[in-house]
């Protein structure tokens, strides 16, 4: 990609994270990028169509993490849990080392604009990944019983979401709070709610 258009578009997460996705302004990008207003619409068209190349732009760094991942078939089966977390993590962490691109991604999946976008875009950027998700449901057919759009929204958004709580300063970075949202992820509630024999 154009080294200009990658700023522009580093610079667009920037300005949304602090004026927000209806707030801000040609002219608030320009100012991070340090380029022109007519610099920038020389790259795009509209604000919208700037909006949906930083998802995009995001969006397929986020798939880039399961790249190199390698599922290993013996290990789904007797450490299934362990084997989610070792795809989980890396992308949790992916949002929480990314303020700028988490702020702007939960914002914009969260807009009004979203659903519409959504039932058109193209996603083969995360074959990768969808072919680990089969692997899954082939070993545990169990995954297939479940709403697959309820499943999903579930795990992605509220990753999202907790990683932005992380980079906001609500929840501390630290290794307990990727643990409990894992937790919260996987089992949710019914994995606390168990008595605990008292030590005598």
């Amino acid at each position: 990609m154009d080294n200009t258009k990658t700023r522009i578009i580093t610079a667009a997460m920037k300005a949304v994270r602090r004026y927000g996705l209806e707030g801000v302004r040609i002219q608030n990008i320009s100012e991070f990028a340090e380029i022109s207003p007519g610099a920038i619409y020389r790259y795009f068209d509209s604000k919208d169509q700037l909006m949906v190349e930083c998802f995009t732009y995001v969006d397929k760094q986020a798939a880039e993490i399961f790249e190199d991942f390698k599922l290993e078939p013996p290990a789904m089966i007797t450490d299934p849990v362990g084997t989610v977390k070792s795809l989980w993590q890396p992308y949790f962490r992916f949002w929480v080392m990314h303020p700028d691109e988490t702020v702007f991604y939960h914002r914009f999946r969260d807009s009004a604009f979203f659903p519409e976008y959504d039932k058109s875009r193209d996603v083969s950027y995360f074959e990768t990944f969808i072919d680990m998700v089969h692997a899954f449901k082939n070993v545990f057919p169990g995954l297939q019983r479940i709403n697959q759009d309820l499943l999903w929204l579930h795990v992605l958004t509220c990753t999202v979401l907790y990683a932005k709580y992380v980079v906001e300063g609500v929840l501390p970075d630290n290794q307990d709070t990727e643990d409990t949202v894992f937790q919260l992820l996987t089992t949710g509630l019914g994995g606390y709610l168990k008595r605990e024999k008292s030590v005598r």
